[in-house]
């Protein structure tokens, strides 16, 4: 028994997302209230009330029939009445027929019952609200509240005018209306303000997929902007004076060749400021890492605390934790169904560790090919820039190579430069090999600071990722608080 509950909570819930469990947990519920009020309502009150004669013992049992099929209907429409409601499909209108005519064959069953007086009044009121509510579940979700209020009002009146012609006594009167009234109202409850909040979670989901999607796209144009006023400023200049040149050449002058040299100059600049636009877009800060890491586990219903302060840390540092940060937050959110994520920074003798640490990890995690293919991708595109020999990320180093041959002639450039152990950046896309996959790239980013990562499985389905990089000068054992 555990064994399948394991089995079905492996297949059905996990792969799940955190919208999703919700809807499934309502829908359970909504299967679970039909059966418990017509088991509580209906089923025990008319084993122990009816009277055992064979007319009230064969309408009991009839009863008890349509109670079962109504529950059966129910739970066959339930979801497709809440698709309805979505807005996901349409529900045919002929869908509720089956359900609005066993209904009515159980209020004449219960109607005969009183008038032969086959069981207790108290049972018969008992009846009437259960038998309404399998359909009013239905009922609530497919037409407009107005609507089944009115219709219910309705319904009530005329039962009330029924059961009045049956035992014409007005404290049951009065016991069919209100109880009438409260099995319409609880089923338009239970169902209608269920599925209006799965409404707006559904809403406040895509509403996030927006809000990425919009991010990313900011986040493009203003790299498009970038590069832009870097580069479009400089090929004027160039384009300008490589004209002039080409002028003073025809005529003769040397200083045609002072118009090139300020040409090389200002390529070489152009250069550089496009590789400072190019590892600004990549590296990471760490404070806004902290930030965003913390908001997007909250944003994912999991619980997220973050303890420290990066403002007192080198720029290098801070890029390379900020990796930790950003990769950890990914895997938290990709893999597992973690709760609780916790992130430290502190400071320890002549080193800074960063812990991240989550729950709900699972061991047996199968991987995820979008993200296998994202990281072949970037070792493709990290292959082919080390390929096209440009120069590495130190500019004072480009500077102080010299004139050098086999590159593009410029001075100060490096040819051949963009392996993994002098390329700038680390997300793959400059570097070759394996930079920015995964804990490997992270390693390779450390390892440029001389820091080292720790990574595995801890406890009951634990994970934890430490990050030490040394730092120079502190000696004190120094806690990092925000």
């Amino acid at each position: 028994m555990f064994g399948w509950i394991r089995g079905w909570h492996g297949r059905h819930w996990r792969e799940r997302s955190k919208a999703e469990r919700v809807e499934l947990q309502s829908v359970l519920t909504w299967y679970l209230t039909t059966w418990f009020f017509t088991l509580s309502w209906l089923a025990l009150p008319l084993v122990g009330a009816v009277g055992r004669r064979p007319l009230p013992l064969a309408l009991g049992g009839l009863l008890l029939l349509g109670g079962a099929l109504s529950c059966v209907q129910a739970n066959r429409l339930t979801r497709p009445a809440l698709d309805h409601y979505l807005g996901r499909t349409e529900l045919p209108s002929r869908a509720l027929r089956p359900s609005a005519v066993l209904l009515a064959l159980e209020l004449a069953l219960i109607l005969a019952l009183a008038a032969r007086g086959g069981t207790d009044p108290v049972a018969i009121r008992l009846f009437i609200g259960a038998v309404l509510l399998p359909f009013g579940l239905l009922y609530g979700l497919v037409v407009p509240v107005p609507v089944f209020l009115r219709r219910s009002l309705v319904l009530s009146a005329v039962l009330m005018a029924v059961f009045a012609w049956t035992a014409p006594d007005l404290a049951g009167i009065l016991t069919v209306g209100m109880l009438t009234a409260f099995g319409t109202l609880f089923s338009l409850l239970a169902g209608r303000c269920g599925a209006w909040t799965l409404s707006v979670l559904w809403e406040a989901e895509r509403a996030r997929e927006v809000e990425a999607r919009l991010a990313v796209a900011e986040e493009r144009l203003r790299f498009g902007r970038d590069l832009h006023d870097v580069m479009g400023r400089n090929l004027a200049v160039i384009a300008l004076k490589s004209e002039l040149a080409v002028q003073l050449a025809r005529r003769g002058r040397a200083d045609a060749v002072e118009q090139m040299i300020e040409v090389q100059r200002i390529a070489q600049e152009s250069q550089r400021e496009v590789r400072d636009v190019v590892r600004g877009y990549r590296e990471a800060d760490l404070g806004a890492e902290l930030a965003g890491a913390q908001g997007v586990l909250r944003a994912a219903g999991i619980a997220c605390e973050v303890h420290g302060d990066a403002g007192a840390l080198p720029a290098e540092v801070q890029s390379a934790l900020g990796w930790v940060v950003r990769e950890s937050t990914t895997n938290v959110l990709r893999h597992g169904a973690a709760e609780r994520c916790s992130v430290a920074l502190r400071r320890t003798e002549g080193s800074v560790v960063l812990t991240v640490e989550n729950d709900g990890a699972r061991p047996d995690a199968p991987p995820d090919p979008q993200r296998d293919d994202t990281d072949r991708g970037r070792e493709d595109r990290g292959r082919s820039d080390a390929s096209q020999g440009e120069a590495g990320r130190d500019d004072a180093g480009r500077d102080d190579a010299g004139s050098g041959s086999g590159g593009s002639g410029v001075p100060g450039s490096r040819p051949g430069a963009g392996t993994a152990a002098n390329s700038g950046g680390g997300t793959g896309s400059d570097g070759a090999g394996r930079g920015g996959s995964g804990l490997v790239g992270l390693r390779e980013r450390l390892l440029r600071v001389d820091g080292t990562l720790q990574a595995g499985f801890v406890g009951t389905g634990g994970y934890r990722v430490v990050a030490q990089v040394p730092l120079s000068g502190k000696s004190a054992v120094k806690e990092v608080t925000s």
